[in-house]
């Protein structure tokens, strides 16, 4: 699997995917993640603001931005310096790399508050692709022909707003390699091929003391009888509104009456 993404701020990346699973995954040659400056595809010619139909001027900015036809606030990414930036990046790299190859297909992915929630199962789907294309908007946005033309799906991460799609991007690429044979180590590592989404983890020591309490673990978990605690498990992630499967039948309002009495939860 290889990640291309297309970002002003290159650098933004460099601690995130140098740490822990991401970076072994790359040293294991199991993912390839490649940063590119937006800035490069463009030349350091650029349009002056005062009069867009035929003044120029020369910038060593390398302009990736340009203000709003029909006016308004704030600054619009270029469409035409992010279509060289994706057809640079998709050939002739990804096309050599992965010629005659099972998983060949390439998906650009953009991101926008107003995008389809991204959730695991896109997460599982995407894993299936040879290269993901992930371009970061700045700025008041990015030129709309490049949702309509360029971008195969457009993502949000949640019901609110960004001031870029950097941290997106971070989110697609961990949440898509962990699916990736071999990245995570053991298979069992994968939540959702065990039990660990929605069920409550427990480890030393045995009783903590909080607000002046005694808290203490499940009983079932001290037990050692693991038909006892894989159906507590079981019951856990059934009836947690974290567990995907409940998220949707339960909705807000049920998720927080749980948060509110825990007498679902096995003891």
């Amino acid at each position: 699997m290889r990640f291309d993404i297309i970002t002003i701020f290159p650098h933004i990346f460099d601690s995130y995917f140098n740490e822990s699973i991401l970076a072994r995954a790359q040293k294991n040659k199991l993912i390839q993640i490649k940063i590119h400056n937006l800035r490069d595809y463009t030349a350091d010619k650029s349009r002056s603001r005062s009069d867009r139909g035929s003044s120029t001027r020369w910038s060593g900015h390398k302009s990736v931005d340009d203000s709003p036809y029909g006016g308004g606030p704030g600054m619009v990414m270029r469409a035409d310096v992010i279509a060289l930036a994706i057809t640079k990046v998709k050939t002739p790299h990804f096309a050599e790399a992965t010629r005659g190859k099972q998983n060949s297909k390439s998906r650009v992915i953009l991101f926008s508050p107003a995008g389809k929630k991204f959730a695991q199962k896109d997460a599982q789907r995407l894993s299936k692709y040879g290269q993901l294309v992930l371009v970061c908007g700045r700025y008041e946005g990015i030129d709309n022909r490049v949702e309509k033309y360029l971008a195969d799906e457009i993502f949000s991460i949640g019901e609110f707003v960004l001031s870029g799609g950097e941290i997106p991007a971070m989110a697609v690429v961990e949440s898509v390699s962990r699916l990736i044979k071999g990245v995570l180590g053991k298979e069992e590592s994968i939540e959702e091929k065990r039990y660990g989404v929605g069920v409550p983890a427990y480890t030393r020591p045995e009783t903590v003391v909080i607000d002046g309490k005694n808290r203490t673990v499940p009983k079932v978990l001290l037990s050692g009888e693991h038909k006892k605690i894989a159906a507590w498990r079981v019951a856990c992630q059934r009836a947690s509104p974290a567990s995907p499967r409940r998220r949707v039948e339960v909705g807000p309002q049920g998720r927080e009456e749980w948060r509110k009495s825990k007498t679902k939860i096995p003891t």
